[in-house]
């Protein structure tokens, strides 16, 4: 596995005339790393990640990191020929952002060093039958696992009265069906049915959404990145309808939710930096390296939903700022 070379301004700038890269700190000098990023699709947490990775590499290295980031548009098919070009033009690690990035890189490189995050479960995402905390192979990271026992309890506790949750994701995304499963076997113990709406794409979320609203009194909504990127289309019908949505992060709560007990995505993308930073400059093997989850969990509500919804707010709740709606 190779860790460390020099790559030239004149390589990068091909690679931007190739594939339309956004390329971060070319300037005409010659950075010691190259890191090509691969973000799923653009949405605020996907976002605060790659800029929390960005931000540590660079602290730590300075000039001597040079960033060709790229964005899939949420499909999957221009993952892969993101990162197979990052392999053509050799960059030192490959960091993706999302699963089926995540995937999109695992398929193309067992070489590169490859540190993802966002990744709800990255034994799921790689299909490894017998986890131990390593992936074993060039792939380490942060995972966006959210504390869905907690969330589920989120349900009973602002909405009391609801005796059906639909769960609401894009069935293309593995993880997402990992966290359906796990919820519904929560929200059972609470004595709440539940029923998953899936979208295949925005393009028929609008009558997914409109189906379960007819039929359900709560809904939730996982980390699932084609919701996160659709939350205005969701909250146009669900608000109307008066149904209430605990979401799976911060994002998604600030574009059509209620309430959720979110990560911070720029600390999970921040602590990938770091990881990034040992495995290139001191030699960490990113398979002997735990995926690493986060932390400082925090029950967050939209004051303004709450408030149309008649939804008592317990004081350990934080309101959540409005400026991004």
């Amino acid at each position: 596995m190779k860790i460390k070379k020099l790559i030239s301004a004149a390589a990068a700038l091909s690679l931007a005339a190739v594939t339309g890269a956004s390329l971060a700190g070319c300037g005409g000098s010659t950075a010691k790393y190259t890191i090509g990023i691969c973000q799923l699709v653009q949405h605020d947490a996907l976002d605060a990640a790659t800029q929390g990775f960005k931000d540590a590499l660079e602290e730590k290295l300075g000039d001597d990191v040079e960033f060709q980031e790229q964005n899939a548009a949420n499909d999957p098919a221009t993952c892969a020929t993101i990162v197979n070009q990052f392999v053509s033009n050799d960059v030192d690690l490959i960091m993706a952002n999302a699963s089926a990035s995540l995937q999109a890189a695992a398929q193309a490189t067992e070489d590169i060093p490859i540190v993802a995050t966002s990744i709800t479960d990255f034994a799921t995402a790689l299909e490894i039958s017998e986890w131990t905390g390593k992936t074993g192979t060039n792939v380490t990271g942060t995972a966006d696992l959210a504390p869905l026992k907690e969330q589920a309890e989120m349900v009973k506790e602002l909405c009391p009265e609801a005796r059906l949750v639909g769960i609401l994701y894009n069935s293309g995304e593995a993880n997402s069906k990992y966290q359906s499963d796990e919820i519904s076997k929560y929200l059972t113990e609470l004595g709440i049915e539940s029923k998953e709406f899936t979208s295949a794409d925005s393009n028929d979320l609008a009558s997914v959404v409109t189906a379960a609203c007819e039929e359900v009194d709560v809904i939730y909504i996982p980390t699932d990145n084609t919701m996160a990127s659709s939350t205005e289309i969701i909250n146009n019908i669900a608000e109307p309808a008066g149904i209430p949505i605990i979401a799976g992060e911060a994002g998604i709560c600030r574009g059509c939710g209620i309430a959720t007990l979110s990560i911070d995505y720029y600390s999970i993308g921040y602590k990938a930096g770091e990881m990034a930073y040992d495995i290139l400059v001191n030699g960490e093997n990113p398979g002997d390296m735990e995926i690493e989850y986060a932390d400082d969990l925090t029950k967050q509500y939209m004051t303004s939903r709450c408030e149309k919804l008649s939804i008592t707010v317990p004081d350990d709740y934080t309101a959540m700022s409005e400026e991004e709606e």
